[in-house]
């Protein structure tokens, strides 16, 4: 547990705390938490909960005695799960009826977006004679043989959005003969991004030139090079059926204490700042229109398409997806 601030602003008196559920990718700039601590007259608790599945199922298992009285990181992937074992509750303040660029249902405030898509190593493919794929087909040819890398859906996020991105994009069917083909051409599985990322990926000294990650990878990779490069070592490939948009939000959780502070913290990831601040952070786009973009971001262009089953079918099929996604690729 992470803990920042101490003291009620303007008073001796130590300040309540506020439980604060999140996603091991959290992060926003301190100056803004202690901000928010100092406004709010609360102590913040930041509690990682590993990837946003991991915390979600956290969530689930102490809904008897909540961990938390707040969380971010429920996604679209994952909102309908939460609705279902009844931990969230709604918030009705103003961050909650205002307007998002992408929006999400249910009682989650949505507060920023991504895509989850395949990213490639540059200099490996330019070194190499292997053409870039085209689509999810091709890489089940011989010449991908051992090249890409997923998390596995079961334990990672990104991971079970890459799924359902080939579930509705390819139908379900051709989605899990097209999974059983990767496993025998040598589709490596980690247990999550920063594995798959900083482990596996060619670009960080492993043997693998793709890997599934996000749109906005190139541009991170921009801005915390040691060398202050220009361009990006790695690039996006928005192949069908191989795009999901994530849509990330926050909300209260039922049971949770401190409902004023909690409903606060809600506004709080909606207000310019934490808006603008995110992007450069967590490496995700704004939902509050009008947010200014950093430079850095033109390294991160969105796809015109993307390909998801539906909050609904998601929340019906998505458990048995994952059941037969491991017996067809782990099995």
């Amino acid at each position: 547990m992470l803990a920042t601030g101490a003291l009620l602003a303007g008073s001796g008196a130590a300040a309540q705390e506020l439980r604060v559920l999140v996603h091991g990718s959290f992060s926003l700039p301190k100056p803004l938490l202690a901000q928010f601590e100092k406004d709010a007259g609360v102590k913040l608790s930041i509690i990682k909960g590993g990837d946003a599945a991991e915390m979600l199922n956290k969530l689930i298992l102490t809904r008897a005695q909540p961990i938390a009285d707040v969380v971010f990181g429920v996604d679209n992937a994952l909102v309908a799960k939460a609705q279902a074992a009844q931990v969230l509750d709604t918030y009705a303040g103003p961050a909650g009826t205002r307007t998002a660029v992408v929006p999400l249902d249910g009682p989650v405030v949505a507060v920023d977006y991504g895509y989850v898509n395949l990213n490639y190593d540059k200099a490996w493919f330019a070194k190499s004679a292997v053409p870039l794929p085209r689509t999810l087909e091709e890489l089940a040819l011989p010449i991908y043989r051992d090249l890409l890398v997923v998390q596995n859906p079961a334990t990672s996020s990104p991971g079970y959005a890459f799924m359902l991105a080939t579930i509705a994009g390819l139908g379900e069917e051709a989605a899990f003969d097209w999974w059983g083909r990767m496993r025998a051409n040598g589709v490596k599985v980690s247990k999550g991004w920063s594995e798959a990322y900083y482990t596996e990926f060619s670009r960080n000294g492993g043997a693998r030139p793709l890997v599934v990650s996000y749109a906005s990878s190139p541009a991170a990779e921009v801005f915390y090079s040691k060398e202050k490069i220009s361009e990006p070592p790695t690039a996006s490939l928005f192949l069908k059926g191989g795009v999901f948009r994530q849509v990330e939000g926050v909300a209260l959780v039922k049971g949770g204490q401190q409902r004023v502070a909690a409903g606060r913290f809600i506004e709080f990831m909606r207000s310019p700042a934490v808006q603008e601040g995110l992007q450069t952070t967590m490496w995700m786009f704004a939902v509050e229109p009008r947010t200014p973009r950093p430079d850095v971001l033109r390294h991160a262009p969105e796809p015109t398409t993307f390909d998801d089953p539906g909050q609904q079918l998601i929340a019906q099929r998505g458990s048995d997806w994952v059941s037969r996604w491991t017996k067809v690729v782990l099995k």
